[in-house]
């Protein structure tokens, strides 16, 4: 008995308790994706917890949840998706903003950005992409600014959509599209920084996009303790730096 107990307290000395911490699935909108690579390393390193996750739109991962995946938080890039999911019992919790978001006109043409929006209306722009409004929160609001600025309708036949953010950026990255709507946190992700040039959308054109985070049916059912923390962590100093680094402005 003395023996087993000794060869126990060894593998535990070898593997200690944090390596047998259960896995949480994190759903993220697109425009945190890159956010959500510090994050997740961030909070593994302080917890031992250990983060997948699932990149989309917000639109798309709603429905995901709503047919069963099994995700234990939803990042969502506004507050309609996370509340309709409460409202429809997939969540014992209301949802809590955690980031305001930022859009941004990107390229990687030579076009002068010290115009703003009404850069639009350069003849050498004949693409211009930005994600699906019906799906992504950012497209929605893209579609704001243009309106605001009296160009969606002049502008609409050039509109390239995206199926998230994430596809937005690579007609953008690509030269698929001239120009396109994006988030700040993307053109300040460490690998896209350096590329093409970037501005601020004046955010009077449109809606302040309140990112909200929920915690899941499956959480409370499979990783309660794990998904609490991760919640937790999210509005933690360290956790509001990662946030501050990458554009967003914290509610």
């Amino acid at each position: 008995m003395k023996k087993i107990i000794l060869i126990v307290a060894a593998f535990l000395l070898v593997f200690p308790l944090a390596a047998f911490a259960a896995d949480i699935t994190v759903a993220g909108a697109a425009n945190v994706q890159f956010t959500l690579d510090d994050l997740t390393a961030e909070f593994t390193k302080e917890t031992g917890i250990n983060v997948k996750t699932v990149i989309g739109s917000s639109g798309k991962l709603t429905s995901q949840i709503e047919n069963g995946a099994p995700f234990d938080i939803f990042l969502s890039a506004d507050m309609k998706y996370p509340d309709t999911l409460y409202k429809e019992g997939f969540s014992l919790r209301s949802p809590r903003i955690y980031v305001y978001g930022t859009l941004v006109l990107w390229t990687m043409k030579d076009l002068d950005l010290s115009k703003g929006v009404n850069v639009l209306n350069d003849a050498a722009i004949r693409k211009i992409a930005l994600a699906n409004p019906q799906q992504a929160p950012y497209g929605r609001e893209a579609v704001n600014a243009l309106k605001f600025y009296t160009l969606y309708d002049q502008l609409q036949k050039k509109l390239v959509l995206g199926e998230s953010i994430s596809q937005t950026n690579q007609f953008i990255t690509t030269g698929a599209a001239d120009i396109g709507f994006t988030a700040e946190s993307v053109v300040l992700a460490p690998n896209m920084k350096d590329k093409g040039k970037w501005v601020e959308v004046d955010p009077q054109s449109y809606k302040p996009i309140a990112q909200g985070v929920i915690v899941l049916r499956y959480a409370e059912k499979e990783h309660s303790k794990e998904a609490r923390e991760f919640y937790d962590f999210l509005f933690s100093g360290p956790a509001q730096e990662i946030f501050k680094k990458y554009g967003y402005k914290l509610p």
